[in-house]
Formats: structure tokens, C-alpha cells, sequence
């Protein structure tokens, strides 16, 4: 266990209470926050003209921790499901925690090798693997109908478990990829759709919020969860514009502030969830997702989100 580990092990331990289920989301309604949501919304959409960053091209949720056992939460669309690019690597990363927790997946060092890549550098070979493991599926040829029909059934088991915590818009059915599935994968979505993985800004909040409140399968667990999702923006490599910590909210920051997130981003899509720590303790999550080949570089809209949450955000409760 990293020293790093420990001291979120202690933060969570400290801030923890039941795990959370269904009846724990959605948190209270801020009218104040929401305001604040929605005229972010407004301002960067109108910063953003040329080309237009349309209404159903932007998605954002945030959830105010700043106090201890309170949350509270506003949304602009947070409901829409996008297609989520790498965001989904965390409820891959979850899933694999709740099937070590119970004694169903042996915790080996290839197995934790596989996780810290899938989520520290984003790669997708590790994501495959890691898929693989925790759903007893493979990739490879293509299958008899009957045998498609069962391999397509274990691999809904992620998202039937988020299903039945309550997750409304959480499809955790494919593997990333770089160059695009063949085989088995490229049949089962023809065969079973959706074609896609998606995800809402809402549940990606609400599963972030778990993490970081140790909610998420135990304390502990939340904790290398959370380890693995440190970014510091002063660490990037060197003309990598595309680093977590730089190329998404990152820029956001000021002096002071911490940063834990999981970007996505595909030539049609850009998001990120981030989870900040300010200055003088209270955290706050922000998970913004944009749509759009037009705005899938663009690693402005993202970074003047947040700022303007983080800058106009209410006294604390």
C-alpha cells in the first residue's frame, strides 16, 4: 500500500458512513448551485460560438462536498446518455474491486498491473484485459449464435450490477478501442445493441461521489480507487497537451487545489470527471462531457466549465 493510499485510507475512513445504495442518490437539490450550473452552461456555450457548442453537445453535473455529511447537487442535461470513451474505465475499475471484495477474482500483482494502466494511462490493451477478468469473457473469433448469445450475457454482468444499485444510464458492455472491434466483439453489437457504451454525467457524479466519500464497496477500496486518479497538472509530460491533468479540467485550477479525475476522448467526444480538492479542505466534483467532431479537440470548453463553477460556487452549507 502506497503512502499516498494511506492518507486517503484515513480521509475516507474519517468521512465514511453506510455503503451507498440506491435511496443515497440524488442528493438534495441546491437552487443556488443549480443556477450556477446553468449559467455556466449558458456562458460557455456563448463563449464558445465558431462552431456552435449546441445545447445537446454539453453535459455537466456537480456535487458539492464541502460539508461533511451533506451533499448537495446540480446538473445542466446531467441525464443524457453520451457515449463515454474512457469515463467507463472507472465503473470497469469499481466492478473489479466489488468482485475481489468477494472472494471472486483473485488479487494478483497482473491484475493490479492492469488496473493502475487502465486508469493512470488510460490504456486500452489493460482495459481489455481487465474486461476479460472480471467478466469472463474474451475476445476472438466469431460465434454460433447460442455461443454468442451466452458470451454477450456475461458480458452484461457490469452493467446489470450497476443496474440494480439504481445507475439509470450506465452501459458498460464493450471494450475501448483504438482502431475498433473484430471478431466476436464486432458481432455482439450487431447482434445485441446497443452498438455502444454510454454513460450520463449524473451517474458518473454519483459513482465519483462513492469513491471519494469511501461509499464505494469499502473504505479501503475507495481509496485505491482514488490513488490511481491523482493528477498533478505540474507533472505533465512533456508536449503531451492531451495529459489528464492539462488537457481537460485541469486548467481550471488555481493555486492550491488538487486534482483526481478520469478523462475520455475520441475524435467525437471529450469529457472528463473530476473530483477537487480547494484550499481549505472542502472537495467538489465536476463531470463534464461534450459531443461534437467539431469540439472533440478543443481543450478549452472543458477547463471554462469549471472554472466558472469553481469560481462562482456558494458559500458552503
Amino acid at each position: 500500500m502506497t503512502e499516498l493510499t494511506k492518507k486517503l485510507l484515513l480521509l475516507l475512513a474519517l468521512s465514511a458512513t453506510l455503503p451507498a445504495t440506491s435511496a443515497d442518490w440524488p442528493p438534495r437539490a441546491s437552487p443556488e448551485l443549480q443556477a450556477l450550473v446553468e449559467r455556466a452552461a449558458r456562458e460557455t456555450r456563448a463563449e464558445f460560438f465558431q462552431p456552435t457548442l449546441k445545447p445537446e453537445q454539453l453535459a455537466c453535473t456537480v456535487v458539492d462536498l464541502r460539508t461533511p455529511g451533506q451533499r448537495q447537487l446540480a446538473h445542466y442535461r446531467g441525464e443524457e446518455r453520451f457515449y463515454p470513451a474512457s469515463v467507463i474505465k472507472l465503473f470497469f475499475l469499481a466492478y473489479t474491486h466489488r468482485l475481489q471484495e468477494d472472494g471472486r477474482l483473485a488479487d494478483t500483482p497482473e491484475l493490479r498491473r492492469g488496473l493502475r494502466d487502465m486508469i493512470v494511462d488510460s490504456y486500452n490493451e489493460a482495459t481489455s484485459y481487465i474486461v476479460d477478468a472480471s467478466t469472463g469473457t474474451t475476445s476472438g473469433p466469431e460465434l454460433r449464435s447460442e455461443e454468442l448469445a451466452a458470451w454477450s450475457e456475461r458480458r452484461g454482468v457490469v452493467t446489470r450490477y450497476f443496474r440494480a444499485l439504481g445507475y439509470q444510464n450506465v452501459n458498460a458492455q464493450r471494450k475501448p478501442w483504438g482502431e475498433g472491434p473484430y471478431g466476436r466483439e464486432k458481432q455482439d453489437m450487431t447482434a445485441h445493441p446497443p452498438a455502444r457504451n454510454f454513460l450520463s454525467t449524473n451517474d458518473t457524479a454519483r459513482l465519483l461521489a462513492e469513491i471519494a466519500l469511501g461509499q464505494c464497496i469499502t473504505p479501503a477500496r475507495s481509496a485505491e480507487m482514488l490513488a490511481l486518479m491523482a493528477r498533478d497538472p505540474a507533472k505533465a509530460p512533456a508536449g503531451d497537451e492531451d495529459f489528464e491533468g492539462v488537457g481537460f479540467t485541469g486548467p481550471a485550477l488555481s493555486s492550491g487545489m488538487k486534482l483526481w479525475s478520469k478523462a475520455g476522448w475520441v475524435s467525437w467526444a471529450r469529457h472528463d470527471a473530476a473530483l477537487i480538492e480547494l484550499p481549505g479542505g472542502g472537495r467538489v466534483i465536476i463531470v463534464t462531457f461534450t459531443g461534437g467532431e467539431e469540439h472533440a479537440k478543443d481543450r478549452r470548453i472543458i477547463a471554462a466549465m469549471a472554472r466558472r463553477i469553481l469560481t462562482g460556487l456558494p458559500e458552503s452549507p
